[in-house]
């Protein structure tokens, strides 16, 4: 009985000191609470924000192109090179050609050249064109050869200066062309004169004709017009000397001079028949 009491004021005791602890710690504070007093003013939680997510990049389907109709170009017909024919005669220019080698003249020339061929096959005339033409030499002691350089070909002339006849002169003229005269007839021609007298003018004089045919064989001619040419020994200007004129150019006293000779017979004539007169008439008066 004892007992009995005892448990059960222990467990009395026992339970009001559980409540009354439990209670002391309702009155408490938390733990992890400070005091007012010991707060201060901390900065506000930097929120980060959460970073955008970037779209993935949306890839543009590439345009599809359509490939344009690929059209057949016309098939393009070669024409076949037309053959050159003759030069037209209203292309005939005076030329001035001169050959310098440093600042010293060797030959000068005004003139017109066309190269006639005349044999049994071909007729025609090739007009060489000043404009289209170069010039170029050889130098030696007494001789120049000039040579005239066009697209058909060149023609040559061999000037030689003679100081025991005091002359200059060409000696040979050579040429060598490559034309067609006729419609598809293109040939090459290669002619040659080494046995001339040609534009023939005392030393330091020029030479002069209005026209003149040089024979280069085989029916082909050289004409050359209006000429006025000159080799060595220029004035001090570099101009022509003095003019020295072509037989065909020099003035013919022939006919003046036989017309004079008519005049002056008939002139004796009368005289004589005068004083044949003039004798008859005083035999014919007797003295008294």
């Amino acid at each position: 009985m004892k007992m009995g009491i005892f448990f059960l004021i222990a467990t009395c005791v026992l339970s009001t000191a559980i409540t009354s602890a439990q209670e002391s710690d309702k009155d408490k504070p938390s733990a992890s609470l400070q005091p007012p007093a010991m707060f201060t003013d901390l900065p506000a939680p930097t929120t980060t924000k959460p970073t955008a997510t970037t779209k993935p990049t949306t890839t543009t389907k590439p345009t599809t192109t359509t490939k344009p109709t690929t059209t057949t170009k016309p098939t393009t017909t070669i024409k076949p090179t037309a053959v050159p024919g003759p030069t037209p005669s209203t292309n005939i220019t005076m030329g001035n050609f001169t050959y310098l080698e440093g600042n010293t003249l060797y030959v000068m020339a005004q003139m017109i050249l066309q190269v006639k061929v005349n044999d049994s096959k071909t007729r025609g005339t090739f007009i060489v064109q000043p404009n289209m033409t170069k010039t170029s030499g050889v130098i030696k002691k007494d001789s120049v050869s000039f040579t005239l350089t066009f697209k058909e070909g060149t023609i040559t002339f061999n000037f030689q200066r003679n100081t025991t006849s005091k002359t200059v002169y060409v000696n040979s003229l050579h040429l060598n062309m490559t034309y067609a005269f006729t419609a598809g007839g293109k040939k090459t021609y290669i002619a040659k004169n080494e046995s001339l007298d040609l534009f023939k003018a005392a030393i330091g004089h020029s030479y002069s004709c209005k026209n003149e045919s040089i024979s280069l064989g085989n029916e082909i001619y050289l004409e050359v017009t209006q000429d006025r040419v000159q080799a060595f020994n220029f004035t001090a200007t570099n101009q022509f000397g003095q003019m020295d004129l072509c037989k065909a150019d020099q003035p013919d006293y022939t006919v003046a001079i036989a017309v004079g000779i008519v005049l002056l017979i008939l002139i004796v004539i009368v005289i004589l028949a005068y004083i044949c007169s003039r004798r008859r008439r005083s035999d014919g008066y007797q003295s008294l």
